[in-house]
């Protein structure tokens, strides 16, 4: 499977099934496109037969010269002889291993406070609810998570835990407690855990910013950019907004991390669809990583971004993408999540195929010890999938999960970004469809066009560090 695009000046071509990459000339990226078109079952390897190469000088003659579309076809020859050009697909044939596999637990994101110190106007867990009551973990509950973490991690050394909410330092002393008492089971049980954190910044102080900075792998800062987007959607309950007090905090806050993870996060919504703006604010604050995610929201809520709205979205990611080259070669760079990606490497099979692993290998737990398949589900019942002192009980949810790949969705088949969001989100999924198969379909659009920047990005740099090379 073959995709083409062109950003920026670059003309690129991506061979899905092998991950393959290619910045290639005009000329090239005319004769894949039409060898796409023309020549039937190209996804195997093959020779480009000589009554292929005289239809290809025949459809070109007009505007190429003979020599250098032939040249130009012994160029792409040499791709499909070296498997990065017209592969075939062999994780079809996987996925059945694959629906198979023995699933451990790697990670959990406890609902530490189903309670919230803001009131953020498009907040799907309602102020921290989450269609529920408001609720602190106890340390007793959270002892069973963890407990039941280290239980179902198999041989897994590594063991991820999120303390989420709602807003997590509502219920401070009980994140630290959990903390500690991680930590004393690591060496026991040969685990290793990392904790995380995402905070709106309203209660953090200097004390939970050192211990953090001991002990959370990474932290989340919530954020929606400047100061009059993030004080219209991240107001306090009197209406007051929250950038002047949390602002400085978090800069303070990033300074100190000294290497060690975290990021900005905020969202964007179709009140600010000038979302660059609030990335390069980011920026220009101090922050070195930052993230500003779309929201999701059924389309007769206010702020809901629409299929109208994407032609305006498209062109704010091409901005960003623009600048942020221009800040990286300038040596001001920064790091927007979106706009990560490894093309040498990237993430295993069973990531490109399954993605989170919500259900299976991440769950959420509230504040009461139900466990759902992440934090977009709870609240729902038909999700409950157990709770910390009976396990998982209701197999069947977990099993769904467990089946939900790429090939279990029409939508992903034929995709060509399938392998980079392994499916999308399965909470999106049934919010717009009422299935964890399908696919919400504004955020496949938005998601295809910030691979398309990235890839754009990687390509842009590469050239950069080329001519940097020569000029040496």
């Amino acid at each position: 499977m073959i995709h083409q695009y062109q950003n920026n000046g670059y003309s690129i071509v991506m061979d899905v099934n092998s991950g393959s990459v290619h910045v290639t000339d005009q000329l090239v990226y005319d004769l894949i496109a039409w060898l796409s078109d023309r020549v039937p079952d190209m996804e195997k390897p093959e020779k480009l037969s000589d009554y292929v190469k005289k239809q290809a000088v025949e459809a070109f003659s007009g505007k190429y010269q003979e020599s250098d579309i032939l040249d130009g076809l012994e160029d792409i020859q040499e791709l499909i002889d070296r498997e990065e050009l017209f592969v075939k697909d062999v994780y079809s044939q996987y996925v059945t291993d694959f629906k198979k596999r023995k699933t451990v637990v790697k990670a959990l994101c406890l609902h530490i406070a189903h309670d919230c110190n803001l009131a953020c106007r498009y907040c799907f867990a309602e102020e921290g609810e989450y269609h529920g009551r408001r609720a602190l973990m106890s340390y007793e509950v959270g002892q069973k998570a963890l407990d039941f973490l280290i239980a179902n991690s198999g041989n897994r050394r590594n063991l991820e835990v999120d303390f989420f909410g709602g807003e997590p330092l509502m219920n401070w002393d009980v994140v630290k407690r959990l903390v500690e008492y991680g930590r004393s089971k690591e060496e026991e049980y040969n685990k290793k855990f990392r904790f995380t954190l995402t905070t709106n910044g309203v209660l953090l102080d200097d004390q939970i910013m050192d211990f953090c900075n001991k002990e959370m792998s990474n932290v989340v800062l919530s954020l929606d950019g400047r100061k009059e987007v993030n004080d219209f959607m991240r107001p306090f309950r009197n209406g007051k907004g929250s950038y002047d007090l949390i602002v400085p905090k978090f800069q303070k806050f990033a300074e100190s991390r000294q290497g060690k993870d975290y990021y900005v996060r905020g969202t964007f919504t179709r009140e600010n669809m000038d979302f660059s703006k609030d990335v390069l604010h980011f920026a220009d604050l101090g922050f070195q990583s930052m993230s500003i995610e779309p929201v999701v929201s059924l389309p007769d809520e206010p702020f809901a971004i629409r299929e109208e709205d994407l032609p305006k979205i498209m062109e704010e990611y091409d901005k960003l993408a623009v600048e942020y080259i221009k800040r990286k070669k300038e040596g001001r760079g920064f790091t927007f999540f979106h706009f990560m990606l490894d093309l040498n490497q990237g993430p295993c099979v069973a990531k490109r195929l399954s993605g989170c692993g919500s259900g299976t290998e991440y769950l959420a737990v509230t504040p009461w010890g139900d466990f759902y398949p992440c934090h977009q589900f709870v609240g729902e019942e038909k999700f409950l999938l157990g709770n910390v002192d009976a396990g998982i009980t209701n197999t069947e949810i977990r099993d769904e999960f467990k089946l939900c790949n790429v090939y279990a969705k029409d939508k992903c088949k034929d995709c060509f970004a399938r392998f980079y969001c392994s499916g999308g989100c399965a909470a999106n999924s049934y919010k717009f469809h009422g299935s964890i198969v399908d696919a919400y379909d504004i955020g496949c659009e938005m998601q295809k066009k910030r691979i398309e920047c990235a890839i754009m990005i990687q390509a842009a740099l590469a050239d950069d560090n080329e001519e940097k090379e020569t000029r040496l």
